[in-house]
């Protein structure tokens, strides 16, 4: 398969609308990426009315995008678009999963899953629960199983739903599409990007609300839908209730740093980058972030990120002067701009198929 142009077709959540989910940028900048490398995919993706009405992108760059109504709508061309493929790949939170799962494993081609919440599987899993996107049958029959996460999810994969064959295929960011902008002043504090998540809630309160609490003449910026109405505002928290793909880069500049909070399962294993982590680092923005297992394997501490534990190491980590944020923030950039790209990961996604292929 080495030198062949490759197609493949993707049964995800959502890359049309990238409101309330991690998915779309990451799918957004990967799949430009693939085509980048001579390659085509093909995304089916259901046309549910909450992504339907925040829709962020109509035309796919590098592939092609199929919007359906119901899976039996859908199947007709599913079948068409897989009877040339060399790959099918089903994603986690699929709303179609199952029956996907059914169409792909049936046909004569690559066969891939790719959960990108290996950690919220695992510990649905671990709490005795069902998880929709998952047969009865686990993960077993598929050739390759790809995790967002790497570390012990990638065991986990292994252990409880019998995956064969597993890998990491990390996030990572378009570059064309995140960099660093001219601020505007004056600039707040710290900025915070991410959907509401109540595991993430104790965290967020001590990492960026109390802060602002304690620092009543700087602004803090907090973007993300969700929020509920109960959230602990400060009059000092300027919300932006749905920040758009196009405008993260100016979301990322409007802050001296910007915060990192991770979900309380994806920390337990570690290795679990955000995408955001990449996005505000090809932006040129200083990361103040929670810490988990792996994490310097991504970004060094102190050179490429600020590592907080307490309320009081943010407030330190916002007493630091522009210029030591800057060179924080210049370093992270470089960093990603090195290794973290999606041509980068899309050139990884080829050699595991290929390697599949073999």
């Amino acid at each position: 398969m080495s030198g062949a142009v490759l197609k493949l077709v993707i049964f995800g959540l959502s890359v049309s609308s990238s409101w309330g989910n991690g998915h779309a940028i990451l799918w957004r900048a990967l799949i430009r990426a693939f085509g980048t490398l001579g390659h085509h995919i093909v995304f089916f993706e259901r046309d549910v009315p909450y992504y339907a009405q925040n829709r962020d992108l109509t035309v796919l760059e590098g592939g092609r995008l199929v919007l359906y109504e119901d899976w039996e709508t859908a199947l007709p061309e599913a079948k068409l678009e897989l009877a040339d493929a060399d790959a099918g790949m089903i994603t986690s939170y699929c709303p179609d999963a199952l029956a996907a799962t059914e169409l792909v494993l049936g046909a004569p081609i690559i066969r891939l899953f790719y959960d990108l919440d290996t950690p919220v599987t695992l510990s649905r899993l671990a709490a005795g629960e069902a998880v929709a996107y998952v047969g009865p049958e686990g993960l077993s029959a598929f050739d390759l199983v790809l995790s967002y996460t790497g570390g012990a999810a990638l065991a986990g994969l292994r252990n409880r739903l019998g995956a064969r064959r597993v890998a990491p295929l990390y996030g990572s960011v378009d570059p064309d599409h995140y960099r660093p902008e001219s601020p505007k002043e004056p600039r707040g504090a710290l900025s915070y990007l991410g959907t509401y998540a109540a595991d993430r809630q104790p965290a967020l309160e001590r990492f960026f609300v109390e802060p602002a609490r304690r620092r009543p003449h700087d602004t803090f910026i907090l973007g993300g839908a969700q929020y509920p109405a109960d959230f602990p505002w400060t009059e000092n928290v300027f919300f932006w209730r749905h920040v758009a793909a196009h405008e993260h880069p100016r979301f990322y500049a409007s802050a001296r740093s910007t915060l990192n909070v991770t979900r309380q399962a994806m920390a337990a294993l570690g290795w679990c980058p955000s995408g955001r982590l990449f996005e505000a680092a090809a932006c040129g923005t200083a990361i103040v972030s929670d810490r988990w297992d792996g994490l310097e394997d991504f970004f060094a501490p102190e050179k490429e990120i600020i590592i907080v534990r307490t309320t009081e190491n943010v407030l330190g980590a916002l007493e630091r002067d522009d210029a030591e944020l800057s060179r924080i923030g210049r370093a992270a950039r470089e960093r990603v701009l090195t290794g973290h790209t999606a041509l980068s990961r899309a050139a990884e996604l080829e050699r595991l198929l290929s390697q599949v292929g073999e």
